[in-house]
């Protein structure tokens, strides 16, 4: 007998935009990477040397060491509560939350007042979490995370995969960058913008603007948790830090970029996050917001080069391999300045290794 045709993403695709018209680039991204049945997150092994890109924790265990440190000295800040909920969002392996635990071993006090819970929807990557960390709180949203403790939330690269719109100006105006068809297969073209589309600088023609309702609504919803329990946050991702041009979509595969509407499905695709928009977020929350900061600043503040230095001296055959793992997070060259950190928290909450944006009066 005749099997049914199996219909790939690409064609259910096609097909919807030709029933209901342009794509905007944030649907076309959430389909890529989240579609059940062929999505991106879904399908593939995302992460590693076998995946297409690696992330800060797996280049080396002194980032999570770094990241564990801030959170103790967060709850030291807080005057030591009796309870804290420490949160990681979007674990993916679960290699940063093991070095994060590897670290509270140091404070046998914070250990005991820490629950350690996961927002992690996916039940695959949940079971390969498992696999490293144990036994384990799993929540599927930040909504559902409860509020009867004081938060210390840590997001690495978690903003990226929340797309952003894009639109361009262009000689007639403003118009907005969708994914459309050209003779039949996908293509990337202009629909008219919304009449009260601003961009947030000085554009000149060519230039493209992204806003992130996505990204807006995550910080959002944060620093609601924020409000309601107390605590703070911590994000690290790749982004801006000042309002500016730039289209910053990009389909990667095994570690190489490739063209975003090749095989939808088939690739991880990012965006920049709009630091400077979820600043001014969350600070019209009444929180206290960190200025932007490189995370080789960051991580030079909190003491990678000590740290270094102390691996280096019970491992000296390790010293080539320890100085390729800072040289790849701190360095400007490297992911030190294109990866950006801000923190948010209660009022008035000191934020180790950062300095808080002071509002003028």
């Amino acid at each position: 007998m005749d099997l049914p045709k199996v219909v790939g993403l690409k064609e259910r695709l096609i097909e919807q935009i030709k029933l209901d018209g342009p794509l905007t680039i944030p649907d076309y991204m959430w389909a890529c990477l989240f579609d059940p049945q062929d999505g991106y997150y879904s399908t593939r092994p995302a992460l590693g040397e076998g995946g297409d890109f690696i992330t800060a924790p797996m280049v080396s265990q002194m980032f999570g060491e770094l990241l564990g440190l801030w959170v103790m000295q967060v709850w030291q800040d807080m005057g030591a509560p009796a309870k804290v909920r420490v949160v990681e969002i979007g674990p993916g392996d679960g290699t940063l939350m093991s070095d994060l635990l590897r670290s509270f071993r140091l404070m046998p006090a914070f250990q005991a007042a820490a629950e350690i819970a996961l927002v992690e929807p996916s039940l695959p990557l949940r079971a390969v979490q498992s696999q490293r960390l144990g036994d384990i709180h799993y929540y599927d949203h930040l909504h559902d995370l409860p509020t009867d403790a004081p938060l210390i939330v840590v997001a690495n690269e978690v903003l990226d995969c929340l797309p952003a719109r894009q639109f361009q100006l262009t000689d007639d105006g403003w118009f907005e960058r969708c994914v459309g068809l050209h003779e039949g297969d996908l293509i990337i073209g202009l629909v008219p913008a919304p009449e009260d589309f601003r961009a947030p600088f000085t554009a000149e023609v060519g230039q493209v603007c992204e806003v992130s309702p996505a990204q807006n609504r995550f910080v959002e919803s944060l620093g609601a948790l924020i409000q309601e329990a107390s605590g703070a946050a911590l994000l690290i991702d790749y982004g801006r830090d000042r309002p500016e041009p730039g289209d910053t979509l990009q389909a990667l595969h095994k570690h190489e970029k490739t063209d975003p509407l090749a095989d939808p499905g088939a690739h991880d695709l990012t965006q920049w996050a709009d630091f400077p928009a979820l600043a001014v977020t969350a600070l019209n929350m009444g929180l206290t917001v960190s200025q932007i900061t490189p995370q080789g600043v960051f991580l030079q503040r909190l003491g990678i080069i000590e740290r270094f230095e102390a691996l280096r001296a019970k491992n000296p055959e390790q010293t080539d391999k320890l100085a390729r793992q800072v040289h790849r997070l701190i360095s400007t060259d490297e992911m030190g300045e294109l990866f950006k950190v801000m923190a948010m928290s209660s009022p008035d909450l000191i934020l180790p290794g950062l300095e808080a944006i002071k509002l003028e009066d």
